[in-house]
């Protein structure tokens, strides 16, 4: 999927990585734009000044922005910042381009790549320098309507785990310590990954409130002939979505790809025995690729002589192919193939006449399958504990912790200190929109009233 590259924490992503993140581009691009929200392009670097302009904000990214401070042999004048992303790239032209109420909605998203430099061990997709990502940033009338874009953005943030990816997910709001600097709210989809016993932010959809507008005057006169000032929403999600896919379905042979965003959804090999009409066998396997990329499927024939089919058996279940066809002399005589699937290993004889109907039903029962999976093992991970022992019985047990607090930052900040170890500290990961009942509950930390339930972990 990748190639490590002679600067560290920077990646080559190589064209089984850039398949997957094309399938889920062109789904979320097409979303984005019945929502009317359009495409642009800002510039990579940014100026120390406009940089500087939202202390809360910058402050947040401050160890992680790198900068440009030779031209050749030749200092810069003032250096130049790369992107750490983009609001104070883009706002100084949102005041520009937003005058009166007719300017609203602006809604604007890029695909881009950003650069994060501060980190001491660097995680191929999970932590790199450099990424790719979209960002949407938006500017409204009415708190009603950006309120309303944070939760359809973060659905399709879900639908893109859940349905392309194969992975459970669970909707919430981020505490007040873990919410995007200088934003108003945070909402996101966490993911867990459960050989490791931590949870992994899955993306992030932020109401900006009206910080932003206040810093970089973003003004409009309203139908009132009023001057008031815009609502704002940010929202991302990145490659960080393939490593989550990587580590939720990945096991000892290698990787597994769910087949909605596999490159190659099926491979056929040729199994030819001695004396075997090797040229009507590999005749089939062509014939049987045609047939399944006419009928929509993305299909390869793996015809290399100099490897045997065991070989390649093991190769592609490396690479995670969701599913393998294997044509032999006996196949040919029964006019069938034999199927195996990579997720579970179940093999099947189909004949040829039923290929596309049979093959489609089992594309669709491997990415269910191992959404099921997935979804089996996250549940048995996450415990409720409504006590301190508890929570830390259960820390100690890498699960993904529900427990009721009293909401105050102090206590958050408390439990970051008293569980920091070696693997990090536990932290909030988000407070479900799915509540369970309060009444009568109390926070595990104080005792005093609950206020909210909310995961709790490790993370990445």
């Amino acid at each position: 999927m990748i190639e490590y590259y002679d600067i560290s924490g920077c990646y080559i992503l190589r064209p089984w990585t850039m398949a997957v993140w094309e399938m889920m581009q062109t789904f979320f691009d097409a979303e984005i734009k019945k929502m009317k929200i359009k495409n642009c392009y800002f510039p990579l670097f940014v100026s120390p000044a406009v940089l500087q302009k939202e202390k809360d904000h910058i402050e947040g990214f401050a160890p992680e922005v790198a900068w440009v401070t030779k031209s050749g042999q030749s200092d810069l004048e003032v250096p130049i910042a790369i992107r750490p992303t983009s609001e104070t790239v883009m706002y100084p032209y949102y005041s520009k381009w937003i005058r009166g109420h007719r300017d609203l909605p602006l809604r604007l998203n890029q695909w881009c790549n950003v650069v994060r430099w501060e980190f001491s061990h660097p995680t191929p997709f999970i932590r790199s320098r450099e990424f790719l990502w979209q960002e949407g940033h938006t500017a409204f009338a009415t708190k009603e309507e950006a309120d309303k874009e944070v939760l359809d953005i973060l659905e399709l943030y879900r639908r893109i785990y859940e349905e392309y990816l194969a992975i459970p997910v669970i909707k919430g709001k981020k505490s007040e310590l873990e919410k995007f600097a200088g934003g108003f709210y945070t909402t996101s989809v966490e993911a867990f990954i459960p050989n490791t016993g931590r949870g992994i932010q899955g993306a992030t959809s932020h109401c900006l409130g009206q910080n932003f507008a206040k810093m970089f005057d973003i003004t409009f006169e309203n139908e009132k002939g009023e001057k008031a000032m815009v609502w704002q929403n940010s929202w991302a999600y990145s490659t960080r979505t393939i490593g989550v896919m990587v580590m939720v379905h990945g096991d000892d042979k290698g990787l597994v790809m769910p087949p909605k965003v596999a490159s190659v959804q099926i491979i056929v090999v040729p199994v030819p025995f001695k004396d075997a009409d090797t040229q009507a066998i590999f005749d089939a396997c062509d014939a049987t690729v045609n047939t399944l990329n006419e009928a929509g499927f993305r299909a390869e024939a793996d015809l290399r002589d100099n490897y045997s089919p065991g070989w390649k058996y093991s190769h592609w279940e490396m690479k995670g192919v969701p599913l393998r066809i294997e044509i032999g002399p006996k196949d040919l005589a029964n006019k069938q193939v034999r199927a195996v699937r990579r997720d579970n290993s179940a093999k099947i004889d189909i004949p040829m006449v039923n290929l596309v109907e049979q093959v489609k039903d089992m594309l669709d029962n491997i990415q269910q399958n191992l959404f099921d999976v997935a979804k089996h093992k996250r549940d048995a991970c996450v415990k409720t504990v409504r006590t301190w022992d508890e929570f830390i019985e259960a820390l100690g047990q890498k699960k993904m912790i529900l427990a009721p607090w009293c909401d105050e930052m102090e206590v958050e900040k408390d439990v970051k200190a008293r569980t920091k170890g070696e693997t990090g500290a536990a932290k909030t990961l988000c407070a479900p929109f799915d509540q369970p009942d309060l009444e009568g509950v109390n926070c595990f930390v104080t005792g005093r009233p609950g206020k909210k339930w909310s995961y709790w972990g490790r993370s990445y």
